[in-house]
């Protein structure tokens, strides 16, 4: 069967005129026939090769791809400032997700075009004198962008017009769908050949290894495994029977999930755990050896952010920008001068834990009250609490010059230069926070003997809420102020995969497999990582001795490990990073998981929870074909409404 896909005159040529950065070695003006001969050359093929890392940044990083991937979900529900494209995307009657809202189509069209560059550079690059090592990072990249789409869209296209899995030349505007096995049989071939025949060592610091394709060959087994038994019976596009190519079953691939990421734990490489959580998301310890896969950018104005500067922010692609959407408007804050002038005593500066105030999408507050993932039985002892959010808000008003010696805080007390003067605290401190007069605009209380204002977690709101600080932007050129480009991009790499994974995708499958003393050894590695702490994020100190509550959280892990608790699990390691809707998605309990939420209004004095509903039928457990798309096919409108996901047909 012939399949082909339409791709815009603009993007035909191999990297669709988005990788800026490589423009001194790629070809990249539109033209509707691409020349082969472009991978024939050493120079040709490298170029290729350096496009597929730099593709990463078309979506990791940018702030409406995780909208997307986290919007919706039972981590985040759109903020006070937010536009339709988080509104859609919550499905809480607010907006309507549809395939021209969809900001999925972030994904398609870069997804298409890296892959037919990848395939250039596996049909030409033996001849060129390419090693099967290079190669591999080729077929990995992908099989890397195939389980993306898959995932995202359902069943896609494996040929773009020159027959399955072979590199386009030329226009097309026609496309055939395949199925959901017939893609994933494709992804288990380039994937085990990239297991083969990649190196344990990076070629360059952050180039493929094979433990890298072994994380994503032991996700997708996972992922297919669920697919195959399907519990709640999600439907599938385009249709076809829940049967593998090969015959094997969902017990099949859960079993060979399982054991190709304890391979990878047993043979780490270049990989490992971090000492601690806070170590693995700390800007001065960007790239390190815990992070397998990265979308790069540096503060090189002209080449690390893909060509364009980091000033005053675009928003858009190449940039990394997606920190600005999980921060609040801290810098709304007003404070006494002791002369009785007002002062804003935390203002923007461009540092981990504060950054480009932006409001779209707010945490919901389930999860930080009882029974939530951070609830305080957890913030108590889990140190990813403290190096995942920003919980205090130290004053920096000193850093512009000003010569104000301190601020006018909670209970008339003097709150300093670097001192606290705001903070989010736990659920049971509620009861002790007298609210009514403290900051009438920003709705802050005060709690007996502190100069900080408060408010409990039980009052997360639309409006004010922890920032995620893992995201947070970090510069080296502040030269002690508050930082002349606090309002661009972050020049730091966007985190993809982590070595920390595997435990939870081992401990997943044998959830699945019934080995459940397994899955909970390979879940308390993590947790034993997660009770030490060496430097606290929020009080920003180094720890004078480690708080080692490893036992503690050993203790507390439950004698029976069930896939409610390795999700848990999974938004407590990867909080707000662009992981949560496919997980859900992937374990079919999206529906379960998110679809009543609480979070309080969208004034800063709401302060009172309340509950919203959301909408989530079985078949939005696949996103829209995104409208242009379908608009550039030569098909006639019937043709068109086939080839889109059934819920999103006009």
């Amino acid at each position: 069967m012939k399949t082909n896909i339409f791709k815009k005159i603009g993007a035909v040529c191999l990297l669709g005129g988005m990788l800026a950065s490589c423009s001194d070695i790629l070809d990249e003006q539109p033209r509707s026939n691409l020349d082969p001969s472009f991978f024939n050359s050493e120079m040709g093929i490298e170029g290729g090769l350096t496009s597929l890392y730099a593709h990463l940044r078309y979506f990791y990083g940018n702030g409406y791809w995780l909208n997307i991937c986290e919007t919706g979900t039972d981590e985040y529900t759109w903020a006070q400032s937010a536009d339709g494209n988080f509104k859609d995307a919550d499905l809480s009657g607010v907006g309507n997700l549809t395939a021209s809202s969809s900001r999925s189509d972030l994904l398609w069209g870069t997804a298409f075009a890296n892959i037919n560059t990848a395939s250039g550079i596996i049909e030409n690059g033996t001849d060129a004198g390419m090693s099967e090592s290079m190669l591999a990072e080729a077929y990995f990249f992908r099989a890397f962008d195939y389980f993306l789409l898959v995932q995202t869209f359902g069943g896609v296209p494996l040929d773009l017009g020159a027959g399955p899995l072979k590199f386009n030349t030329s226009t097309v505007r026609t496309s055939v769908r395949n199925t959901v096995p017939e893609v994933y049989q494709a992804i288990f071939s380039d994937l085990n050949f990239a297991v083969n025949n990649l190196p344990d060592e990076p070629r360059l610091t952050g180039t493929a290894t094979k433990n890298l394709a072994r994380l994503f060959l032991s996700k997708a087994y996972l992922t297919f495994g669920w697919w195959l038994e399907n519990p709640k019976n999600i439907p599938t596009y385009p249709e076809c029977a829940r049967q593998d190519l090969d015959g094997h079953d969902a017990t099949w691939y859960f079993q060979q999930a399982y054991q190709v990421a304890k391979t990878a734990i047993d043979n780490p490489g270049p990989y490992k755990l971090q000492e601690t959580f806070y170590d693995v998301n700390v800007a001065t310890n960007d790239r390190n050896a815990e992070i397998m896969l990265y979308a790069d950018h540096d503060e090189n104005e002209k080449y690390g952010n893909g060509g364009t500067g980091y000033g005053w922010g675009s928003g858009g692609s190449p940039e990394n920008f997606a920190y600005w959407m999980e921060t609040w408007n801290y810098t709304e804050m007003i404070a006494k001068a002791p002369d009785g002038s007002s002062i804003n005593p935390v203002q923007r500066e461009a540092v981990q834990a504060l950054g480009r105030p932006w409001t779209r999408m707010a945490p919901i507050a389930d999860n930080f009250i009882e029974g939530g993932v951070w609830e305080d039985a957890v913030k108590s002892i889990d140190s990813r609490y403290d190096a995942t959010f920003t919980l205090r808000y130290h004053t920096n008003w000193h850093k512009t010059g000003s010569k104000v010696p301190y601020v006018i805080g909670a209970n008339q007390m003097q709150v300093l230069p670097d001192s606290v003067y705001f903070s989010w605290v736990p659920e049971y401190m509620d009861n002790a926070i007298d609210y009514t007069g403290a900051d009438g605009k920003l709705g802050f209380g005060e709690t007996q003997g502190r100069s900080d204002f408060v408010v409990a977690v039980n009052h997360i709101s639309r409006k004010k809420f922890p920032i995620n600080w893992k995201l947070g932007i970090y510069r080296t050129d502040n030269n002690g102020g508050l930082g002349s480009k606090v309002n661009g991009g972050s020049p730091r790499p966007f985190n993809i995969a982590k070595f920390s994974e595997f435990y939870l995708i081992a401990a997943e499958a044998a959830v699945k497999l019934g080995k459940n003393s397994d899955a909970r050894d390979l879940v308390n590695v993590l947790r034993a990582r997660a009770g030490k702490m060496t430097f606290n994020q929020n009080d920003n100190v180094k720890l004078e001795t480690t708080v080692d509550n490893s036992a503690a959280m050993i203790a507390a892990t439950p004698a029976t490990i069930t896939i409610d608790y390795i999700l848990d699990e999974r938004s407590r390691e990867f909080w707000g990073e662009g992981y949560r809707w496919f997980d859900l998605v992937r374990t079919q309990t999206w529906a379960e998981k998110a679809t009543v939420y609480h979070i309080a209004g969208s004034g800063y004095t709401d302060k009172d929870l309340q509950e919203f509903h959301r909408t989530i039928p079985a078949d939005f457990y696949l996103r829209p074909i995104p409208q242009g798309q379908l608009e550039g096919m030569e098909m006639d409108d019937a043709e068109k409404k086939a080839y889109q996901n059934p819920a999103y047909r006009n």
